[in-house]
C-alpha cells in the first residue's frame, strides 16, 4: 500500500475565498520549516491570485497555532544546523510582509490556543474571530526570547503600549473575552460557529470592491507611522487610485440606478 504524506497545509477555494489551513493537530499546528515555506508560498499565490478575493487562516484540531516548533527548533540546534538561528529573517517576517501586504482582506479565525508567532499571524491580519475557546499567548520570554513575526509592531497598535509589554514580560494568557474587552479581536462566536462565521464574513468581503479594500489597507498602513500630511497624501493617491478601478463606477451607476452593485474586484 503507498502511504501518502499528510500535507502540513490545507489549501481550500470557495466563492473567491481561500482558506489557509494549518494542519499539524498533534502539535498544535506549531511550525516547522516545512509549514513555514508552505505558507509563505501560499501567501504569494493568494496574493498573486486574481481569483482569491479574500483569505481565512485557521488552524486544524484543537489550536490555531502554537507559534515555533520547539522540538525541530532543538535537534537542529543539537546538530549544529544554524537556520533556526535566522528563521526570523528567513521565514517569519516575509510570512509577515505577505499577511500585511496581501492586497485583499484576511481574516485569521482564531480556534483554541494562539502562541508566539502563530498569535503574532494573528494581529498581522485583518480581521480576528475567535472562538469562545480561544487562547492568546506571547510565550517568548518563557523561552529566553523576544517578539518577532511583527508583534512588537501589531499587538501595540491593537491594545495599546501597556497591554502589549505586559503580555510580552509576563506571558500570560488572555481568553477571548477579554481579547474582545481589549480589542484584540473583533467577535467572539460559540466554538462550533468559527468558520462559518469567518467564511460568511470572507464571503461579504469577496464579493466587495477588492481594489478599494486593498487601498484602505495601504492608507492605514501610511498611516500609521507618519504625520497627517503624510495621511492625507497616501488618502489622495489610494483614493485616485480606487477612483479608476471599475467597480467605483459600477457602484456610483448602481446607487443612481438604485439598485445593488456588482462588484468584480477591480
Amino acid at each position: 500500500m503507498e502511504v501518502h504524506p499528510v500535507p502540513e497545509l490545507l489549501i481550500e477555494d470557495a466563492d473567491g475565498v481561500r482558506t489557509l489551513t494549518f494542519n499539524r493537530p498533534d502539535s498544535f499546528n506549531a511550525f516547522t520549516i516545512a509549514l513555514k515555506e508552505q505558507f509563505l508560498a501560499a501567501l504569494q499565490d493568494a496574493s498573486a491570485d486574481p481569483s482569491v478575493r479574500a483569505v481565512v487562516l485557521t488552524g486544524a484540531g484543537r489550536a490555531f497555532c502554537a507559534g515555533q516548533d520547539l522540538k525541530e527548533h532543538i535537534a537542529l540546534l543539537e546538530a549544529g544546523d544554524p537556520s533556526p538561528l535566522n528563521t526570523v529573517e528567513v521565514h517569519y517576517n516575509p510570512m509577515v510582509r505577505a499577511l500585511i501586504g496581501m492586497p485583499k482582506p484576511v481574516i485569521a479565525a482564531v480556534n483554541g490556543s494562539a502562541a508566539g508567532a502563530g498569535a503574532s499571524l494573528a494581529y498581522a491580519s485583518d480581521l480576528r474571530i475567535a472562538g469562545a475557546s480561544a487562547k492568546f499567548l506571547m510565550a517568548f520570554a518563557n523561552v529566553g526570547l523576544t517578539a518577532d513575526s511583527g508583534a512588537s509592531w501589531t499587538l501595540p497598535r491593537l491594545i495599546g503600549h501597556g497591554r502589549a509589554m505586559e503580555m510580552m514580560l509576563l506571558a500570560q494568557p488572555v481568553g477571548a473575552e477579554e481579547a474582545l474587552r481589549v480589542g484584540m479581536v473583533n467577535q467572539v462566536v460559540p466554538d462550533e460557529e468559527l468558520l462559518s462565521t469567518a467564511h460568511a464574513l470572507a464571503s461579504r468581503l469577496a464579493a466587495g470592491p477588492t481594489t478599494a479594500y486593498a487601498k484602505i489597507k495601504e492608507a492605514l498602513a501610511a498611516a500609521a507611522d507618519g504625520t497627517l500630511e503624510d495621511a492625507l497624501d497616501a488618502e489622495a493617491r489610494t483614493q485616485a487610485d480606487a477612483g479608476r478601478t471599475e467597480d467605483h463606477r459600477e457602484a456610483v451607476e448602481a446607487f443612481v440606478a438604485k439598485r445593488r452593485p456588482k462588484f468584480i474586484g477591480r
